[in-house]
């Protein structure tokens, strides 16, 4: 692996991980028994997975951030040229920068798994288990689970590159409130996952993991946030490049 790929994938790695790290982590906090945060309500989840977006992404600031395969895919429709600092667009970085957001995903999963294990042991609820791994719709119908992930994608991708047409000393705070905003506005349908890896990864985290209790990982919806998030990536990048 030549120094660029190797700089992607730490780097796509270790901030994705702080990312479902403390995204996971509201949600434990909230969803858990015996969690000084349980029942603390959705809008602190909104609020949890901001700041963890605002941590994941000075964390990974080496490959651009991106930290989402939507976001990857957004940018690669978009024509740019470049994904980060000197990291050109090519299918191997492509690749890199996917497989490091996965990896970190499951990784940050895994330490959020170890920070709350005996709140994990103390919950009966097999579905509130899964729930701090991953998404789940509340009316479960497909095919709009799929829209709405699409749409709240599309807000994402399409704001985030908007960030680099305007003059902005924000930064990854810019970002962080948009991922509060697409939350408290857009994740009442299917928790917002607005992010292929950060539904996946724990996913496939949670399906490994020996916890106690635990019920089935729901393959069969798995596909919704995977699918969806890319789809709105895609058409958020090709609409800012028309947009532009």
């Amino acid at each position: 692996m030549d120094s660029t790929l190797g700089t992607v994938f730490l780097s796509e790695m270790i901030g994705t991980a702080f990312l479902l790290l403390l995204g996971c982590g509201v949600v434990a906090n909230v969803a858990l028994a015996r969690s000084k945060g349980a029942g603390g309500g959705f809008l602190l989840v909104n609020f949890g997975w901001g700041l963890a977006v605002f941590a994941g992404v000075f964390a990974g600031y080496k490959s651009g951030a991106h930290l989402n395969p939507a976001v990857t895919f957004g940018l690669l429709a978009n024509g740019v040229e470049e994904y980060g600092p000197d990291i050109p667009v090519t299918l191997a970085t492509t690749v890199t920068y996917l497989v490091g957001q996965l990896v970190g995903a499951i990784i940050g999963a895994v330490l959020c798994w170890l920070a709350y294990r005996k709140q994990f042991d103390a919950t009966d609820d097999a579905g509130a288990q899964l729930a701090v791994f991953s998404t789940a719709p509340e009316i479960r119908s497909p095919v709009w689970n799929v829209v709405t992930e699409v749409i709240g994608t599309f807000v994402l991708v399409f704001i985030i590159i908007m960030f680099g047409n305007t003059p902005s000393e924000l930064g990854p705070l810019a970002v962080a409130l948009l991922v509060v905003g697409i939350g408290a506005s857009l994740g009442g349908p299917t928790g917002y996952a607005i992010n292929p890896a950060r539904d996946l990864g724990p996913r496939i985290a949670h399906a490994l993991l020996p916890m106690k209790g635990k019920g089935p990982s729901d393959w069969g919806y798995a596909w919704v946030p995977v699918v969806g998030p890319i789809i709105g990536g895609v058409l958020a990048g090709l609409a800012a490049a028309a947009y532009v």
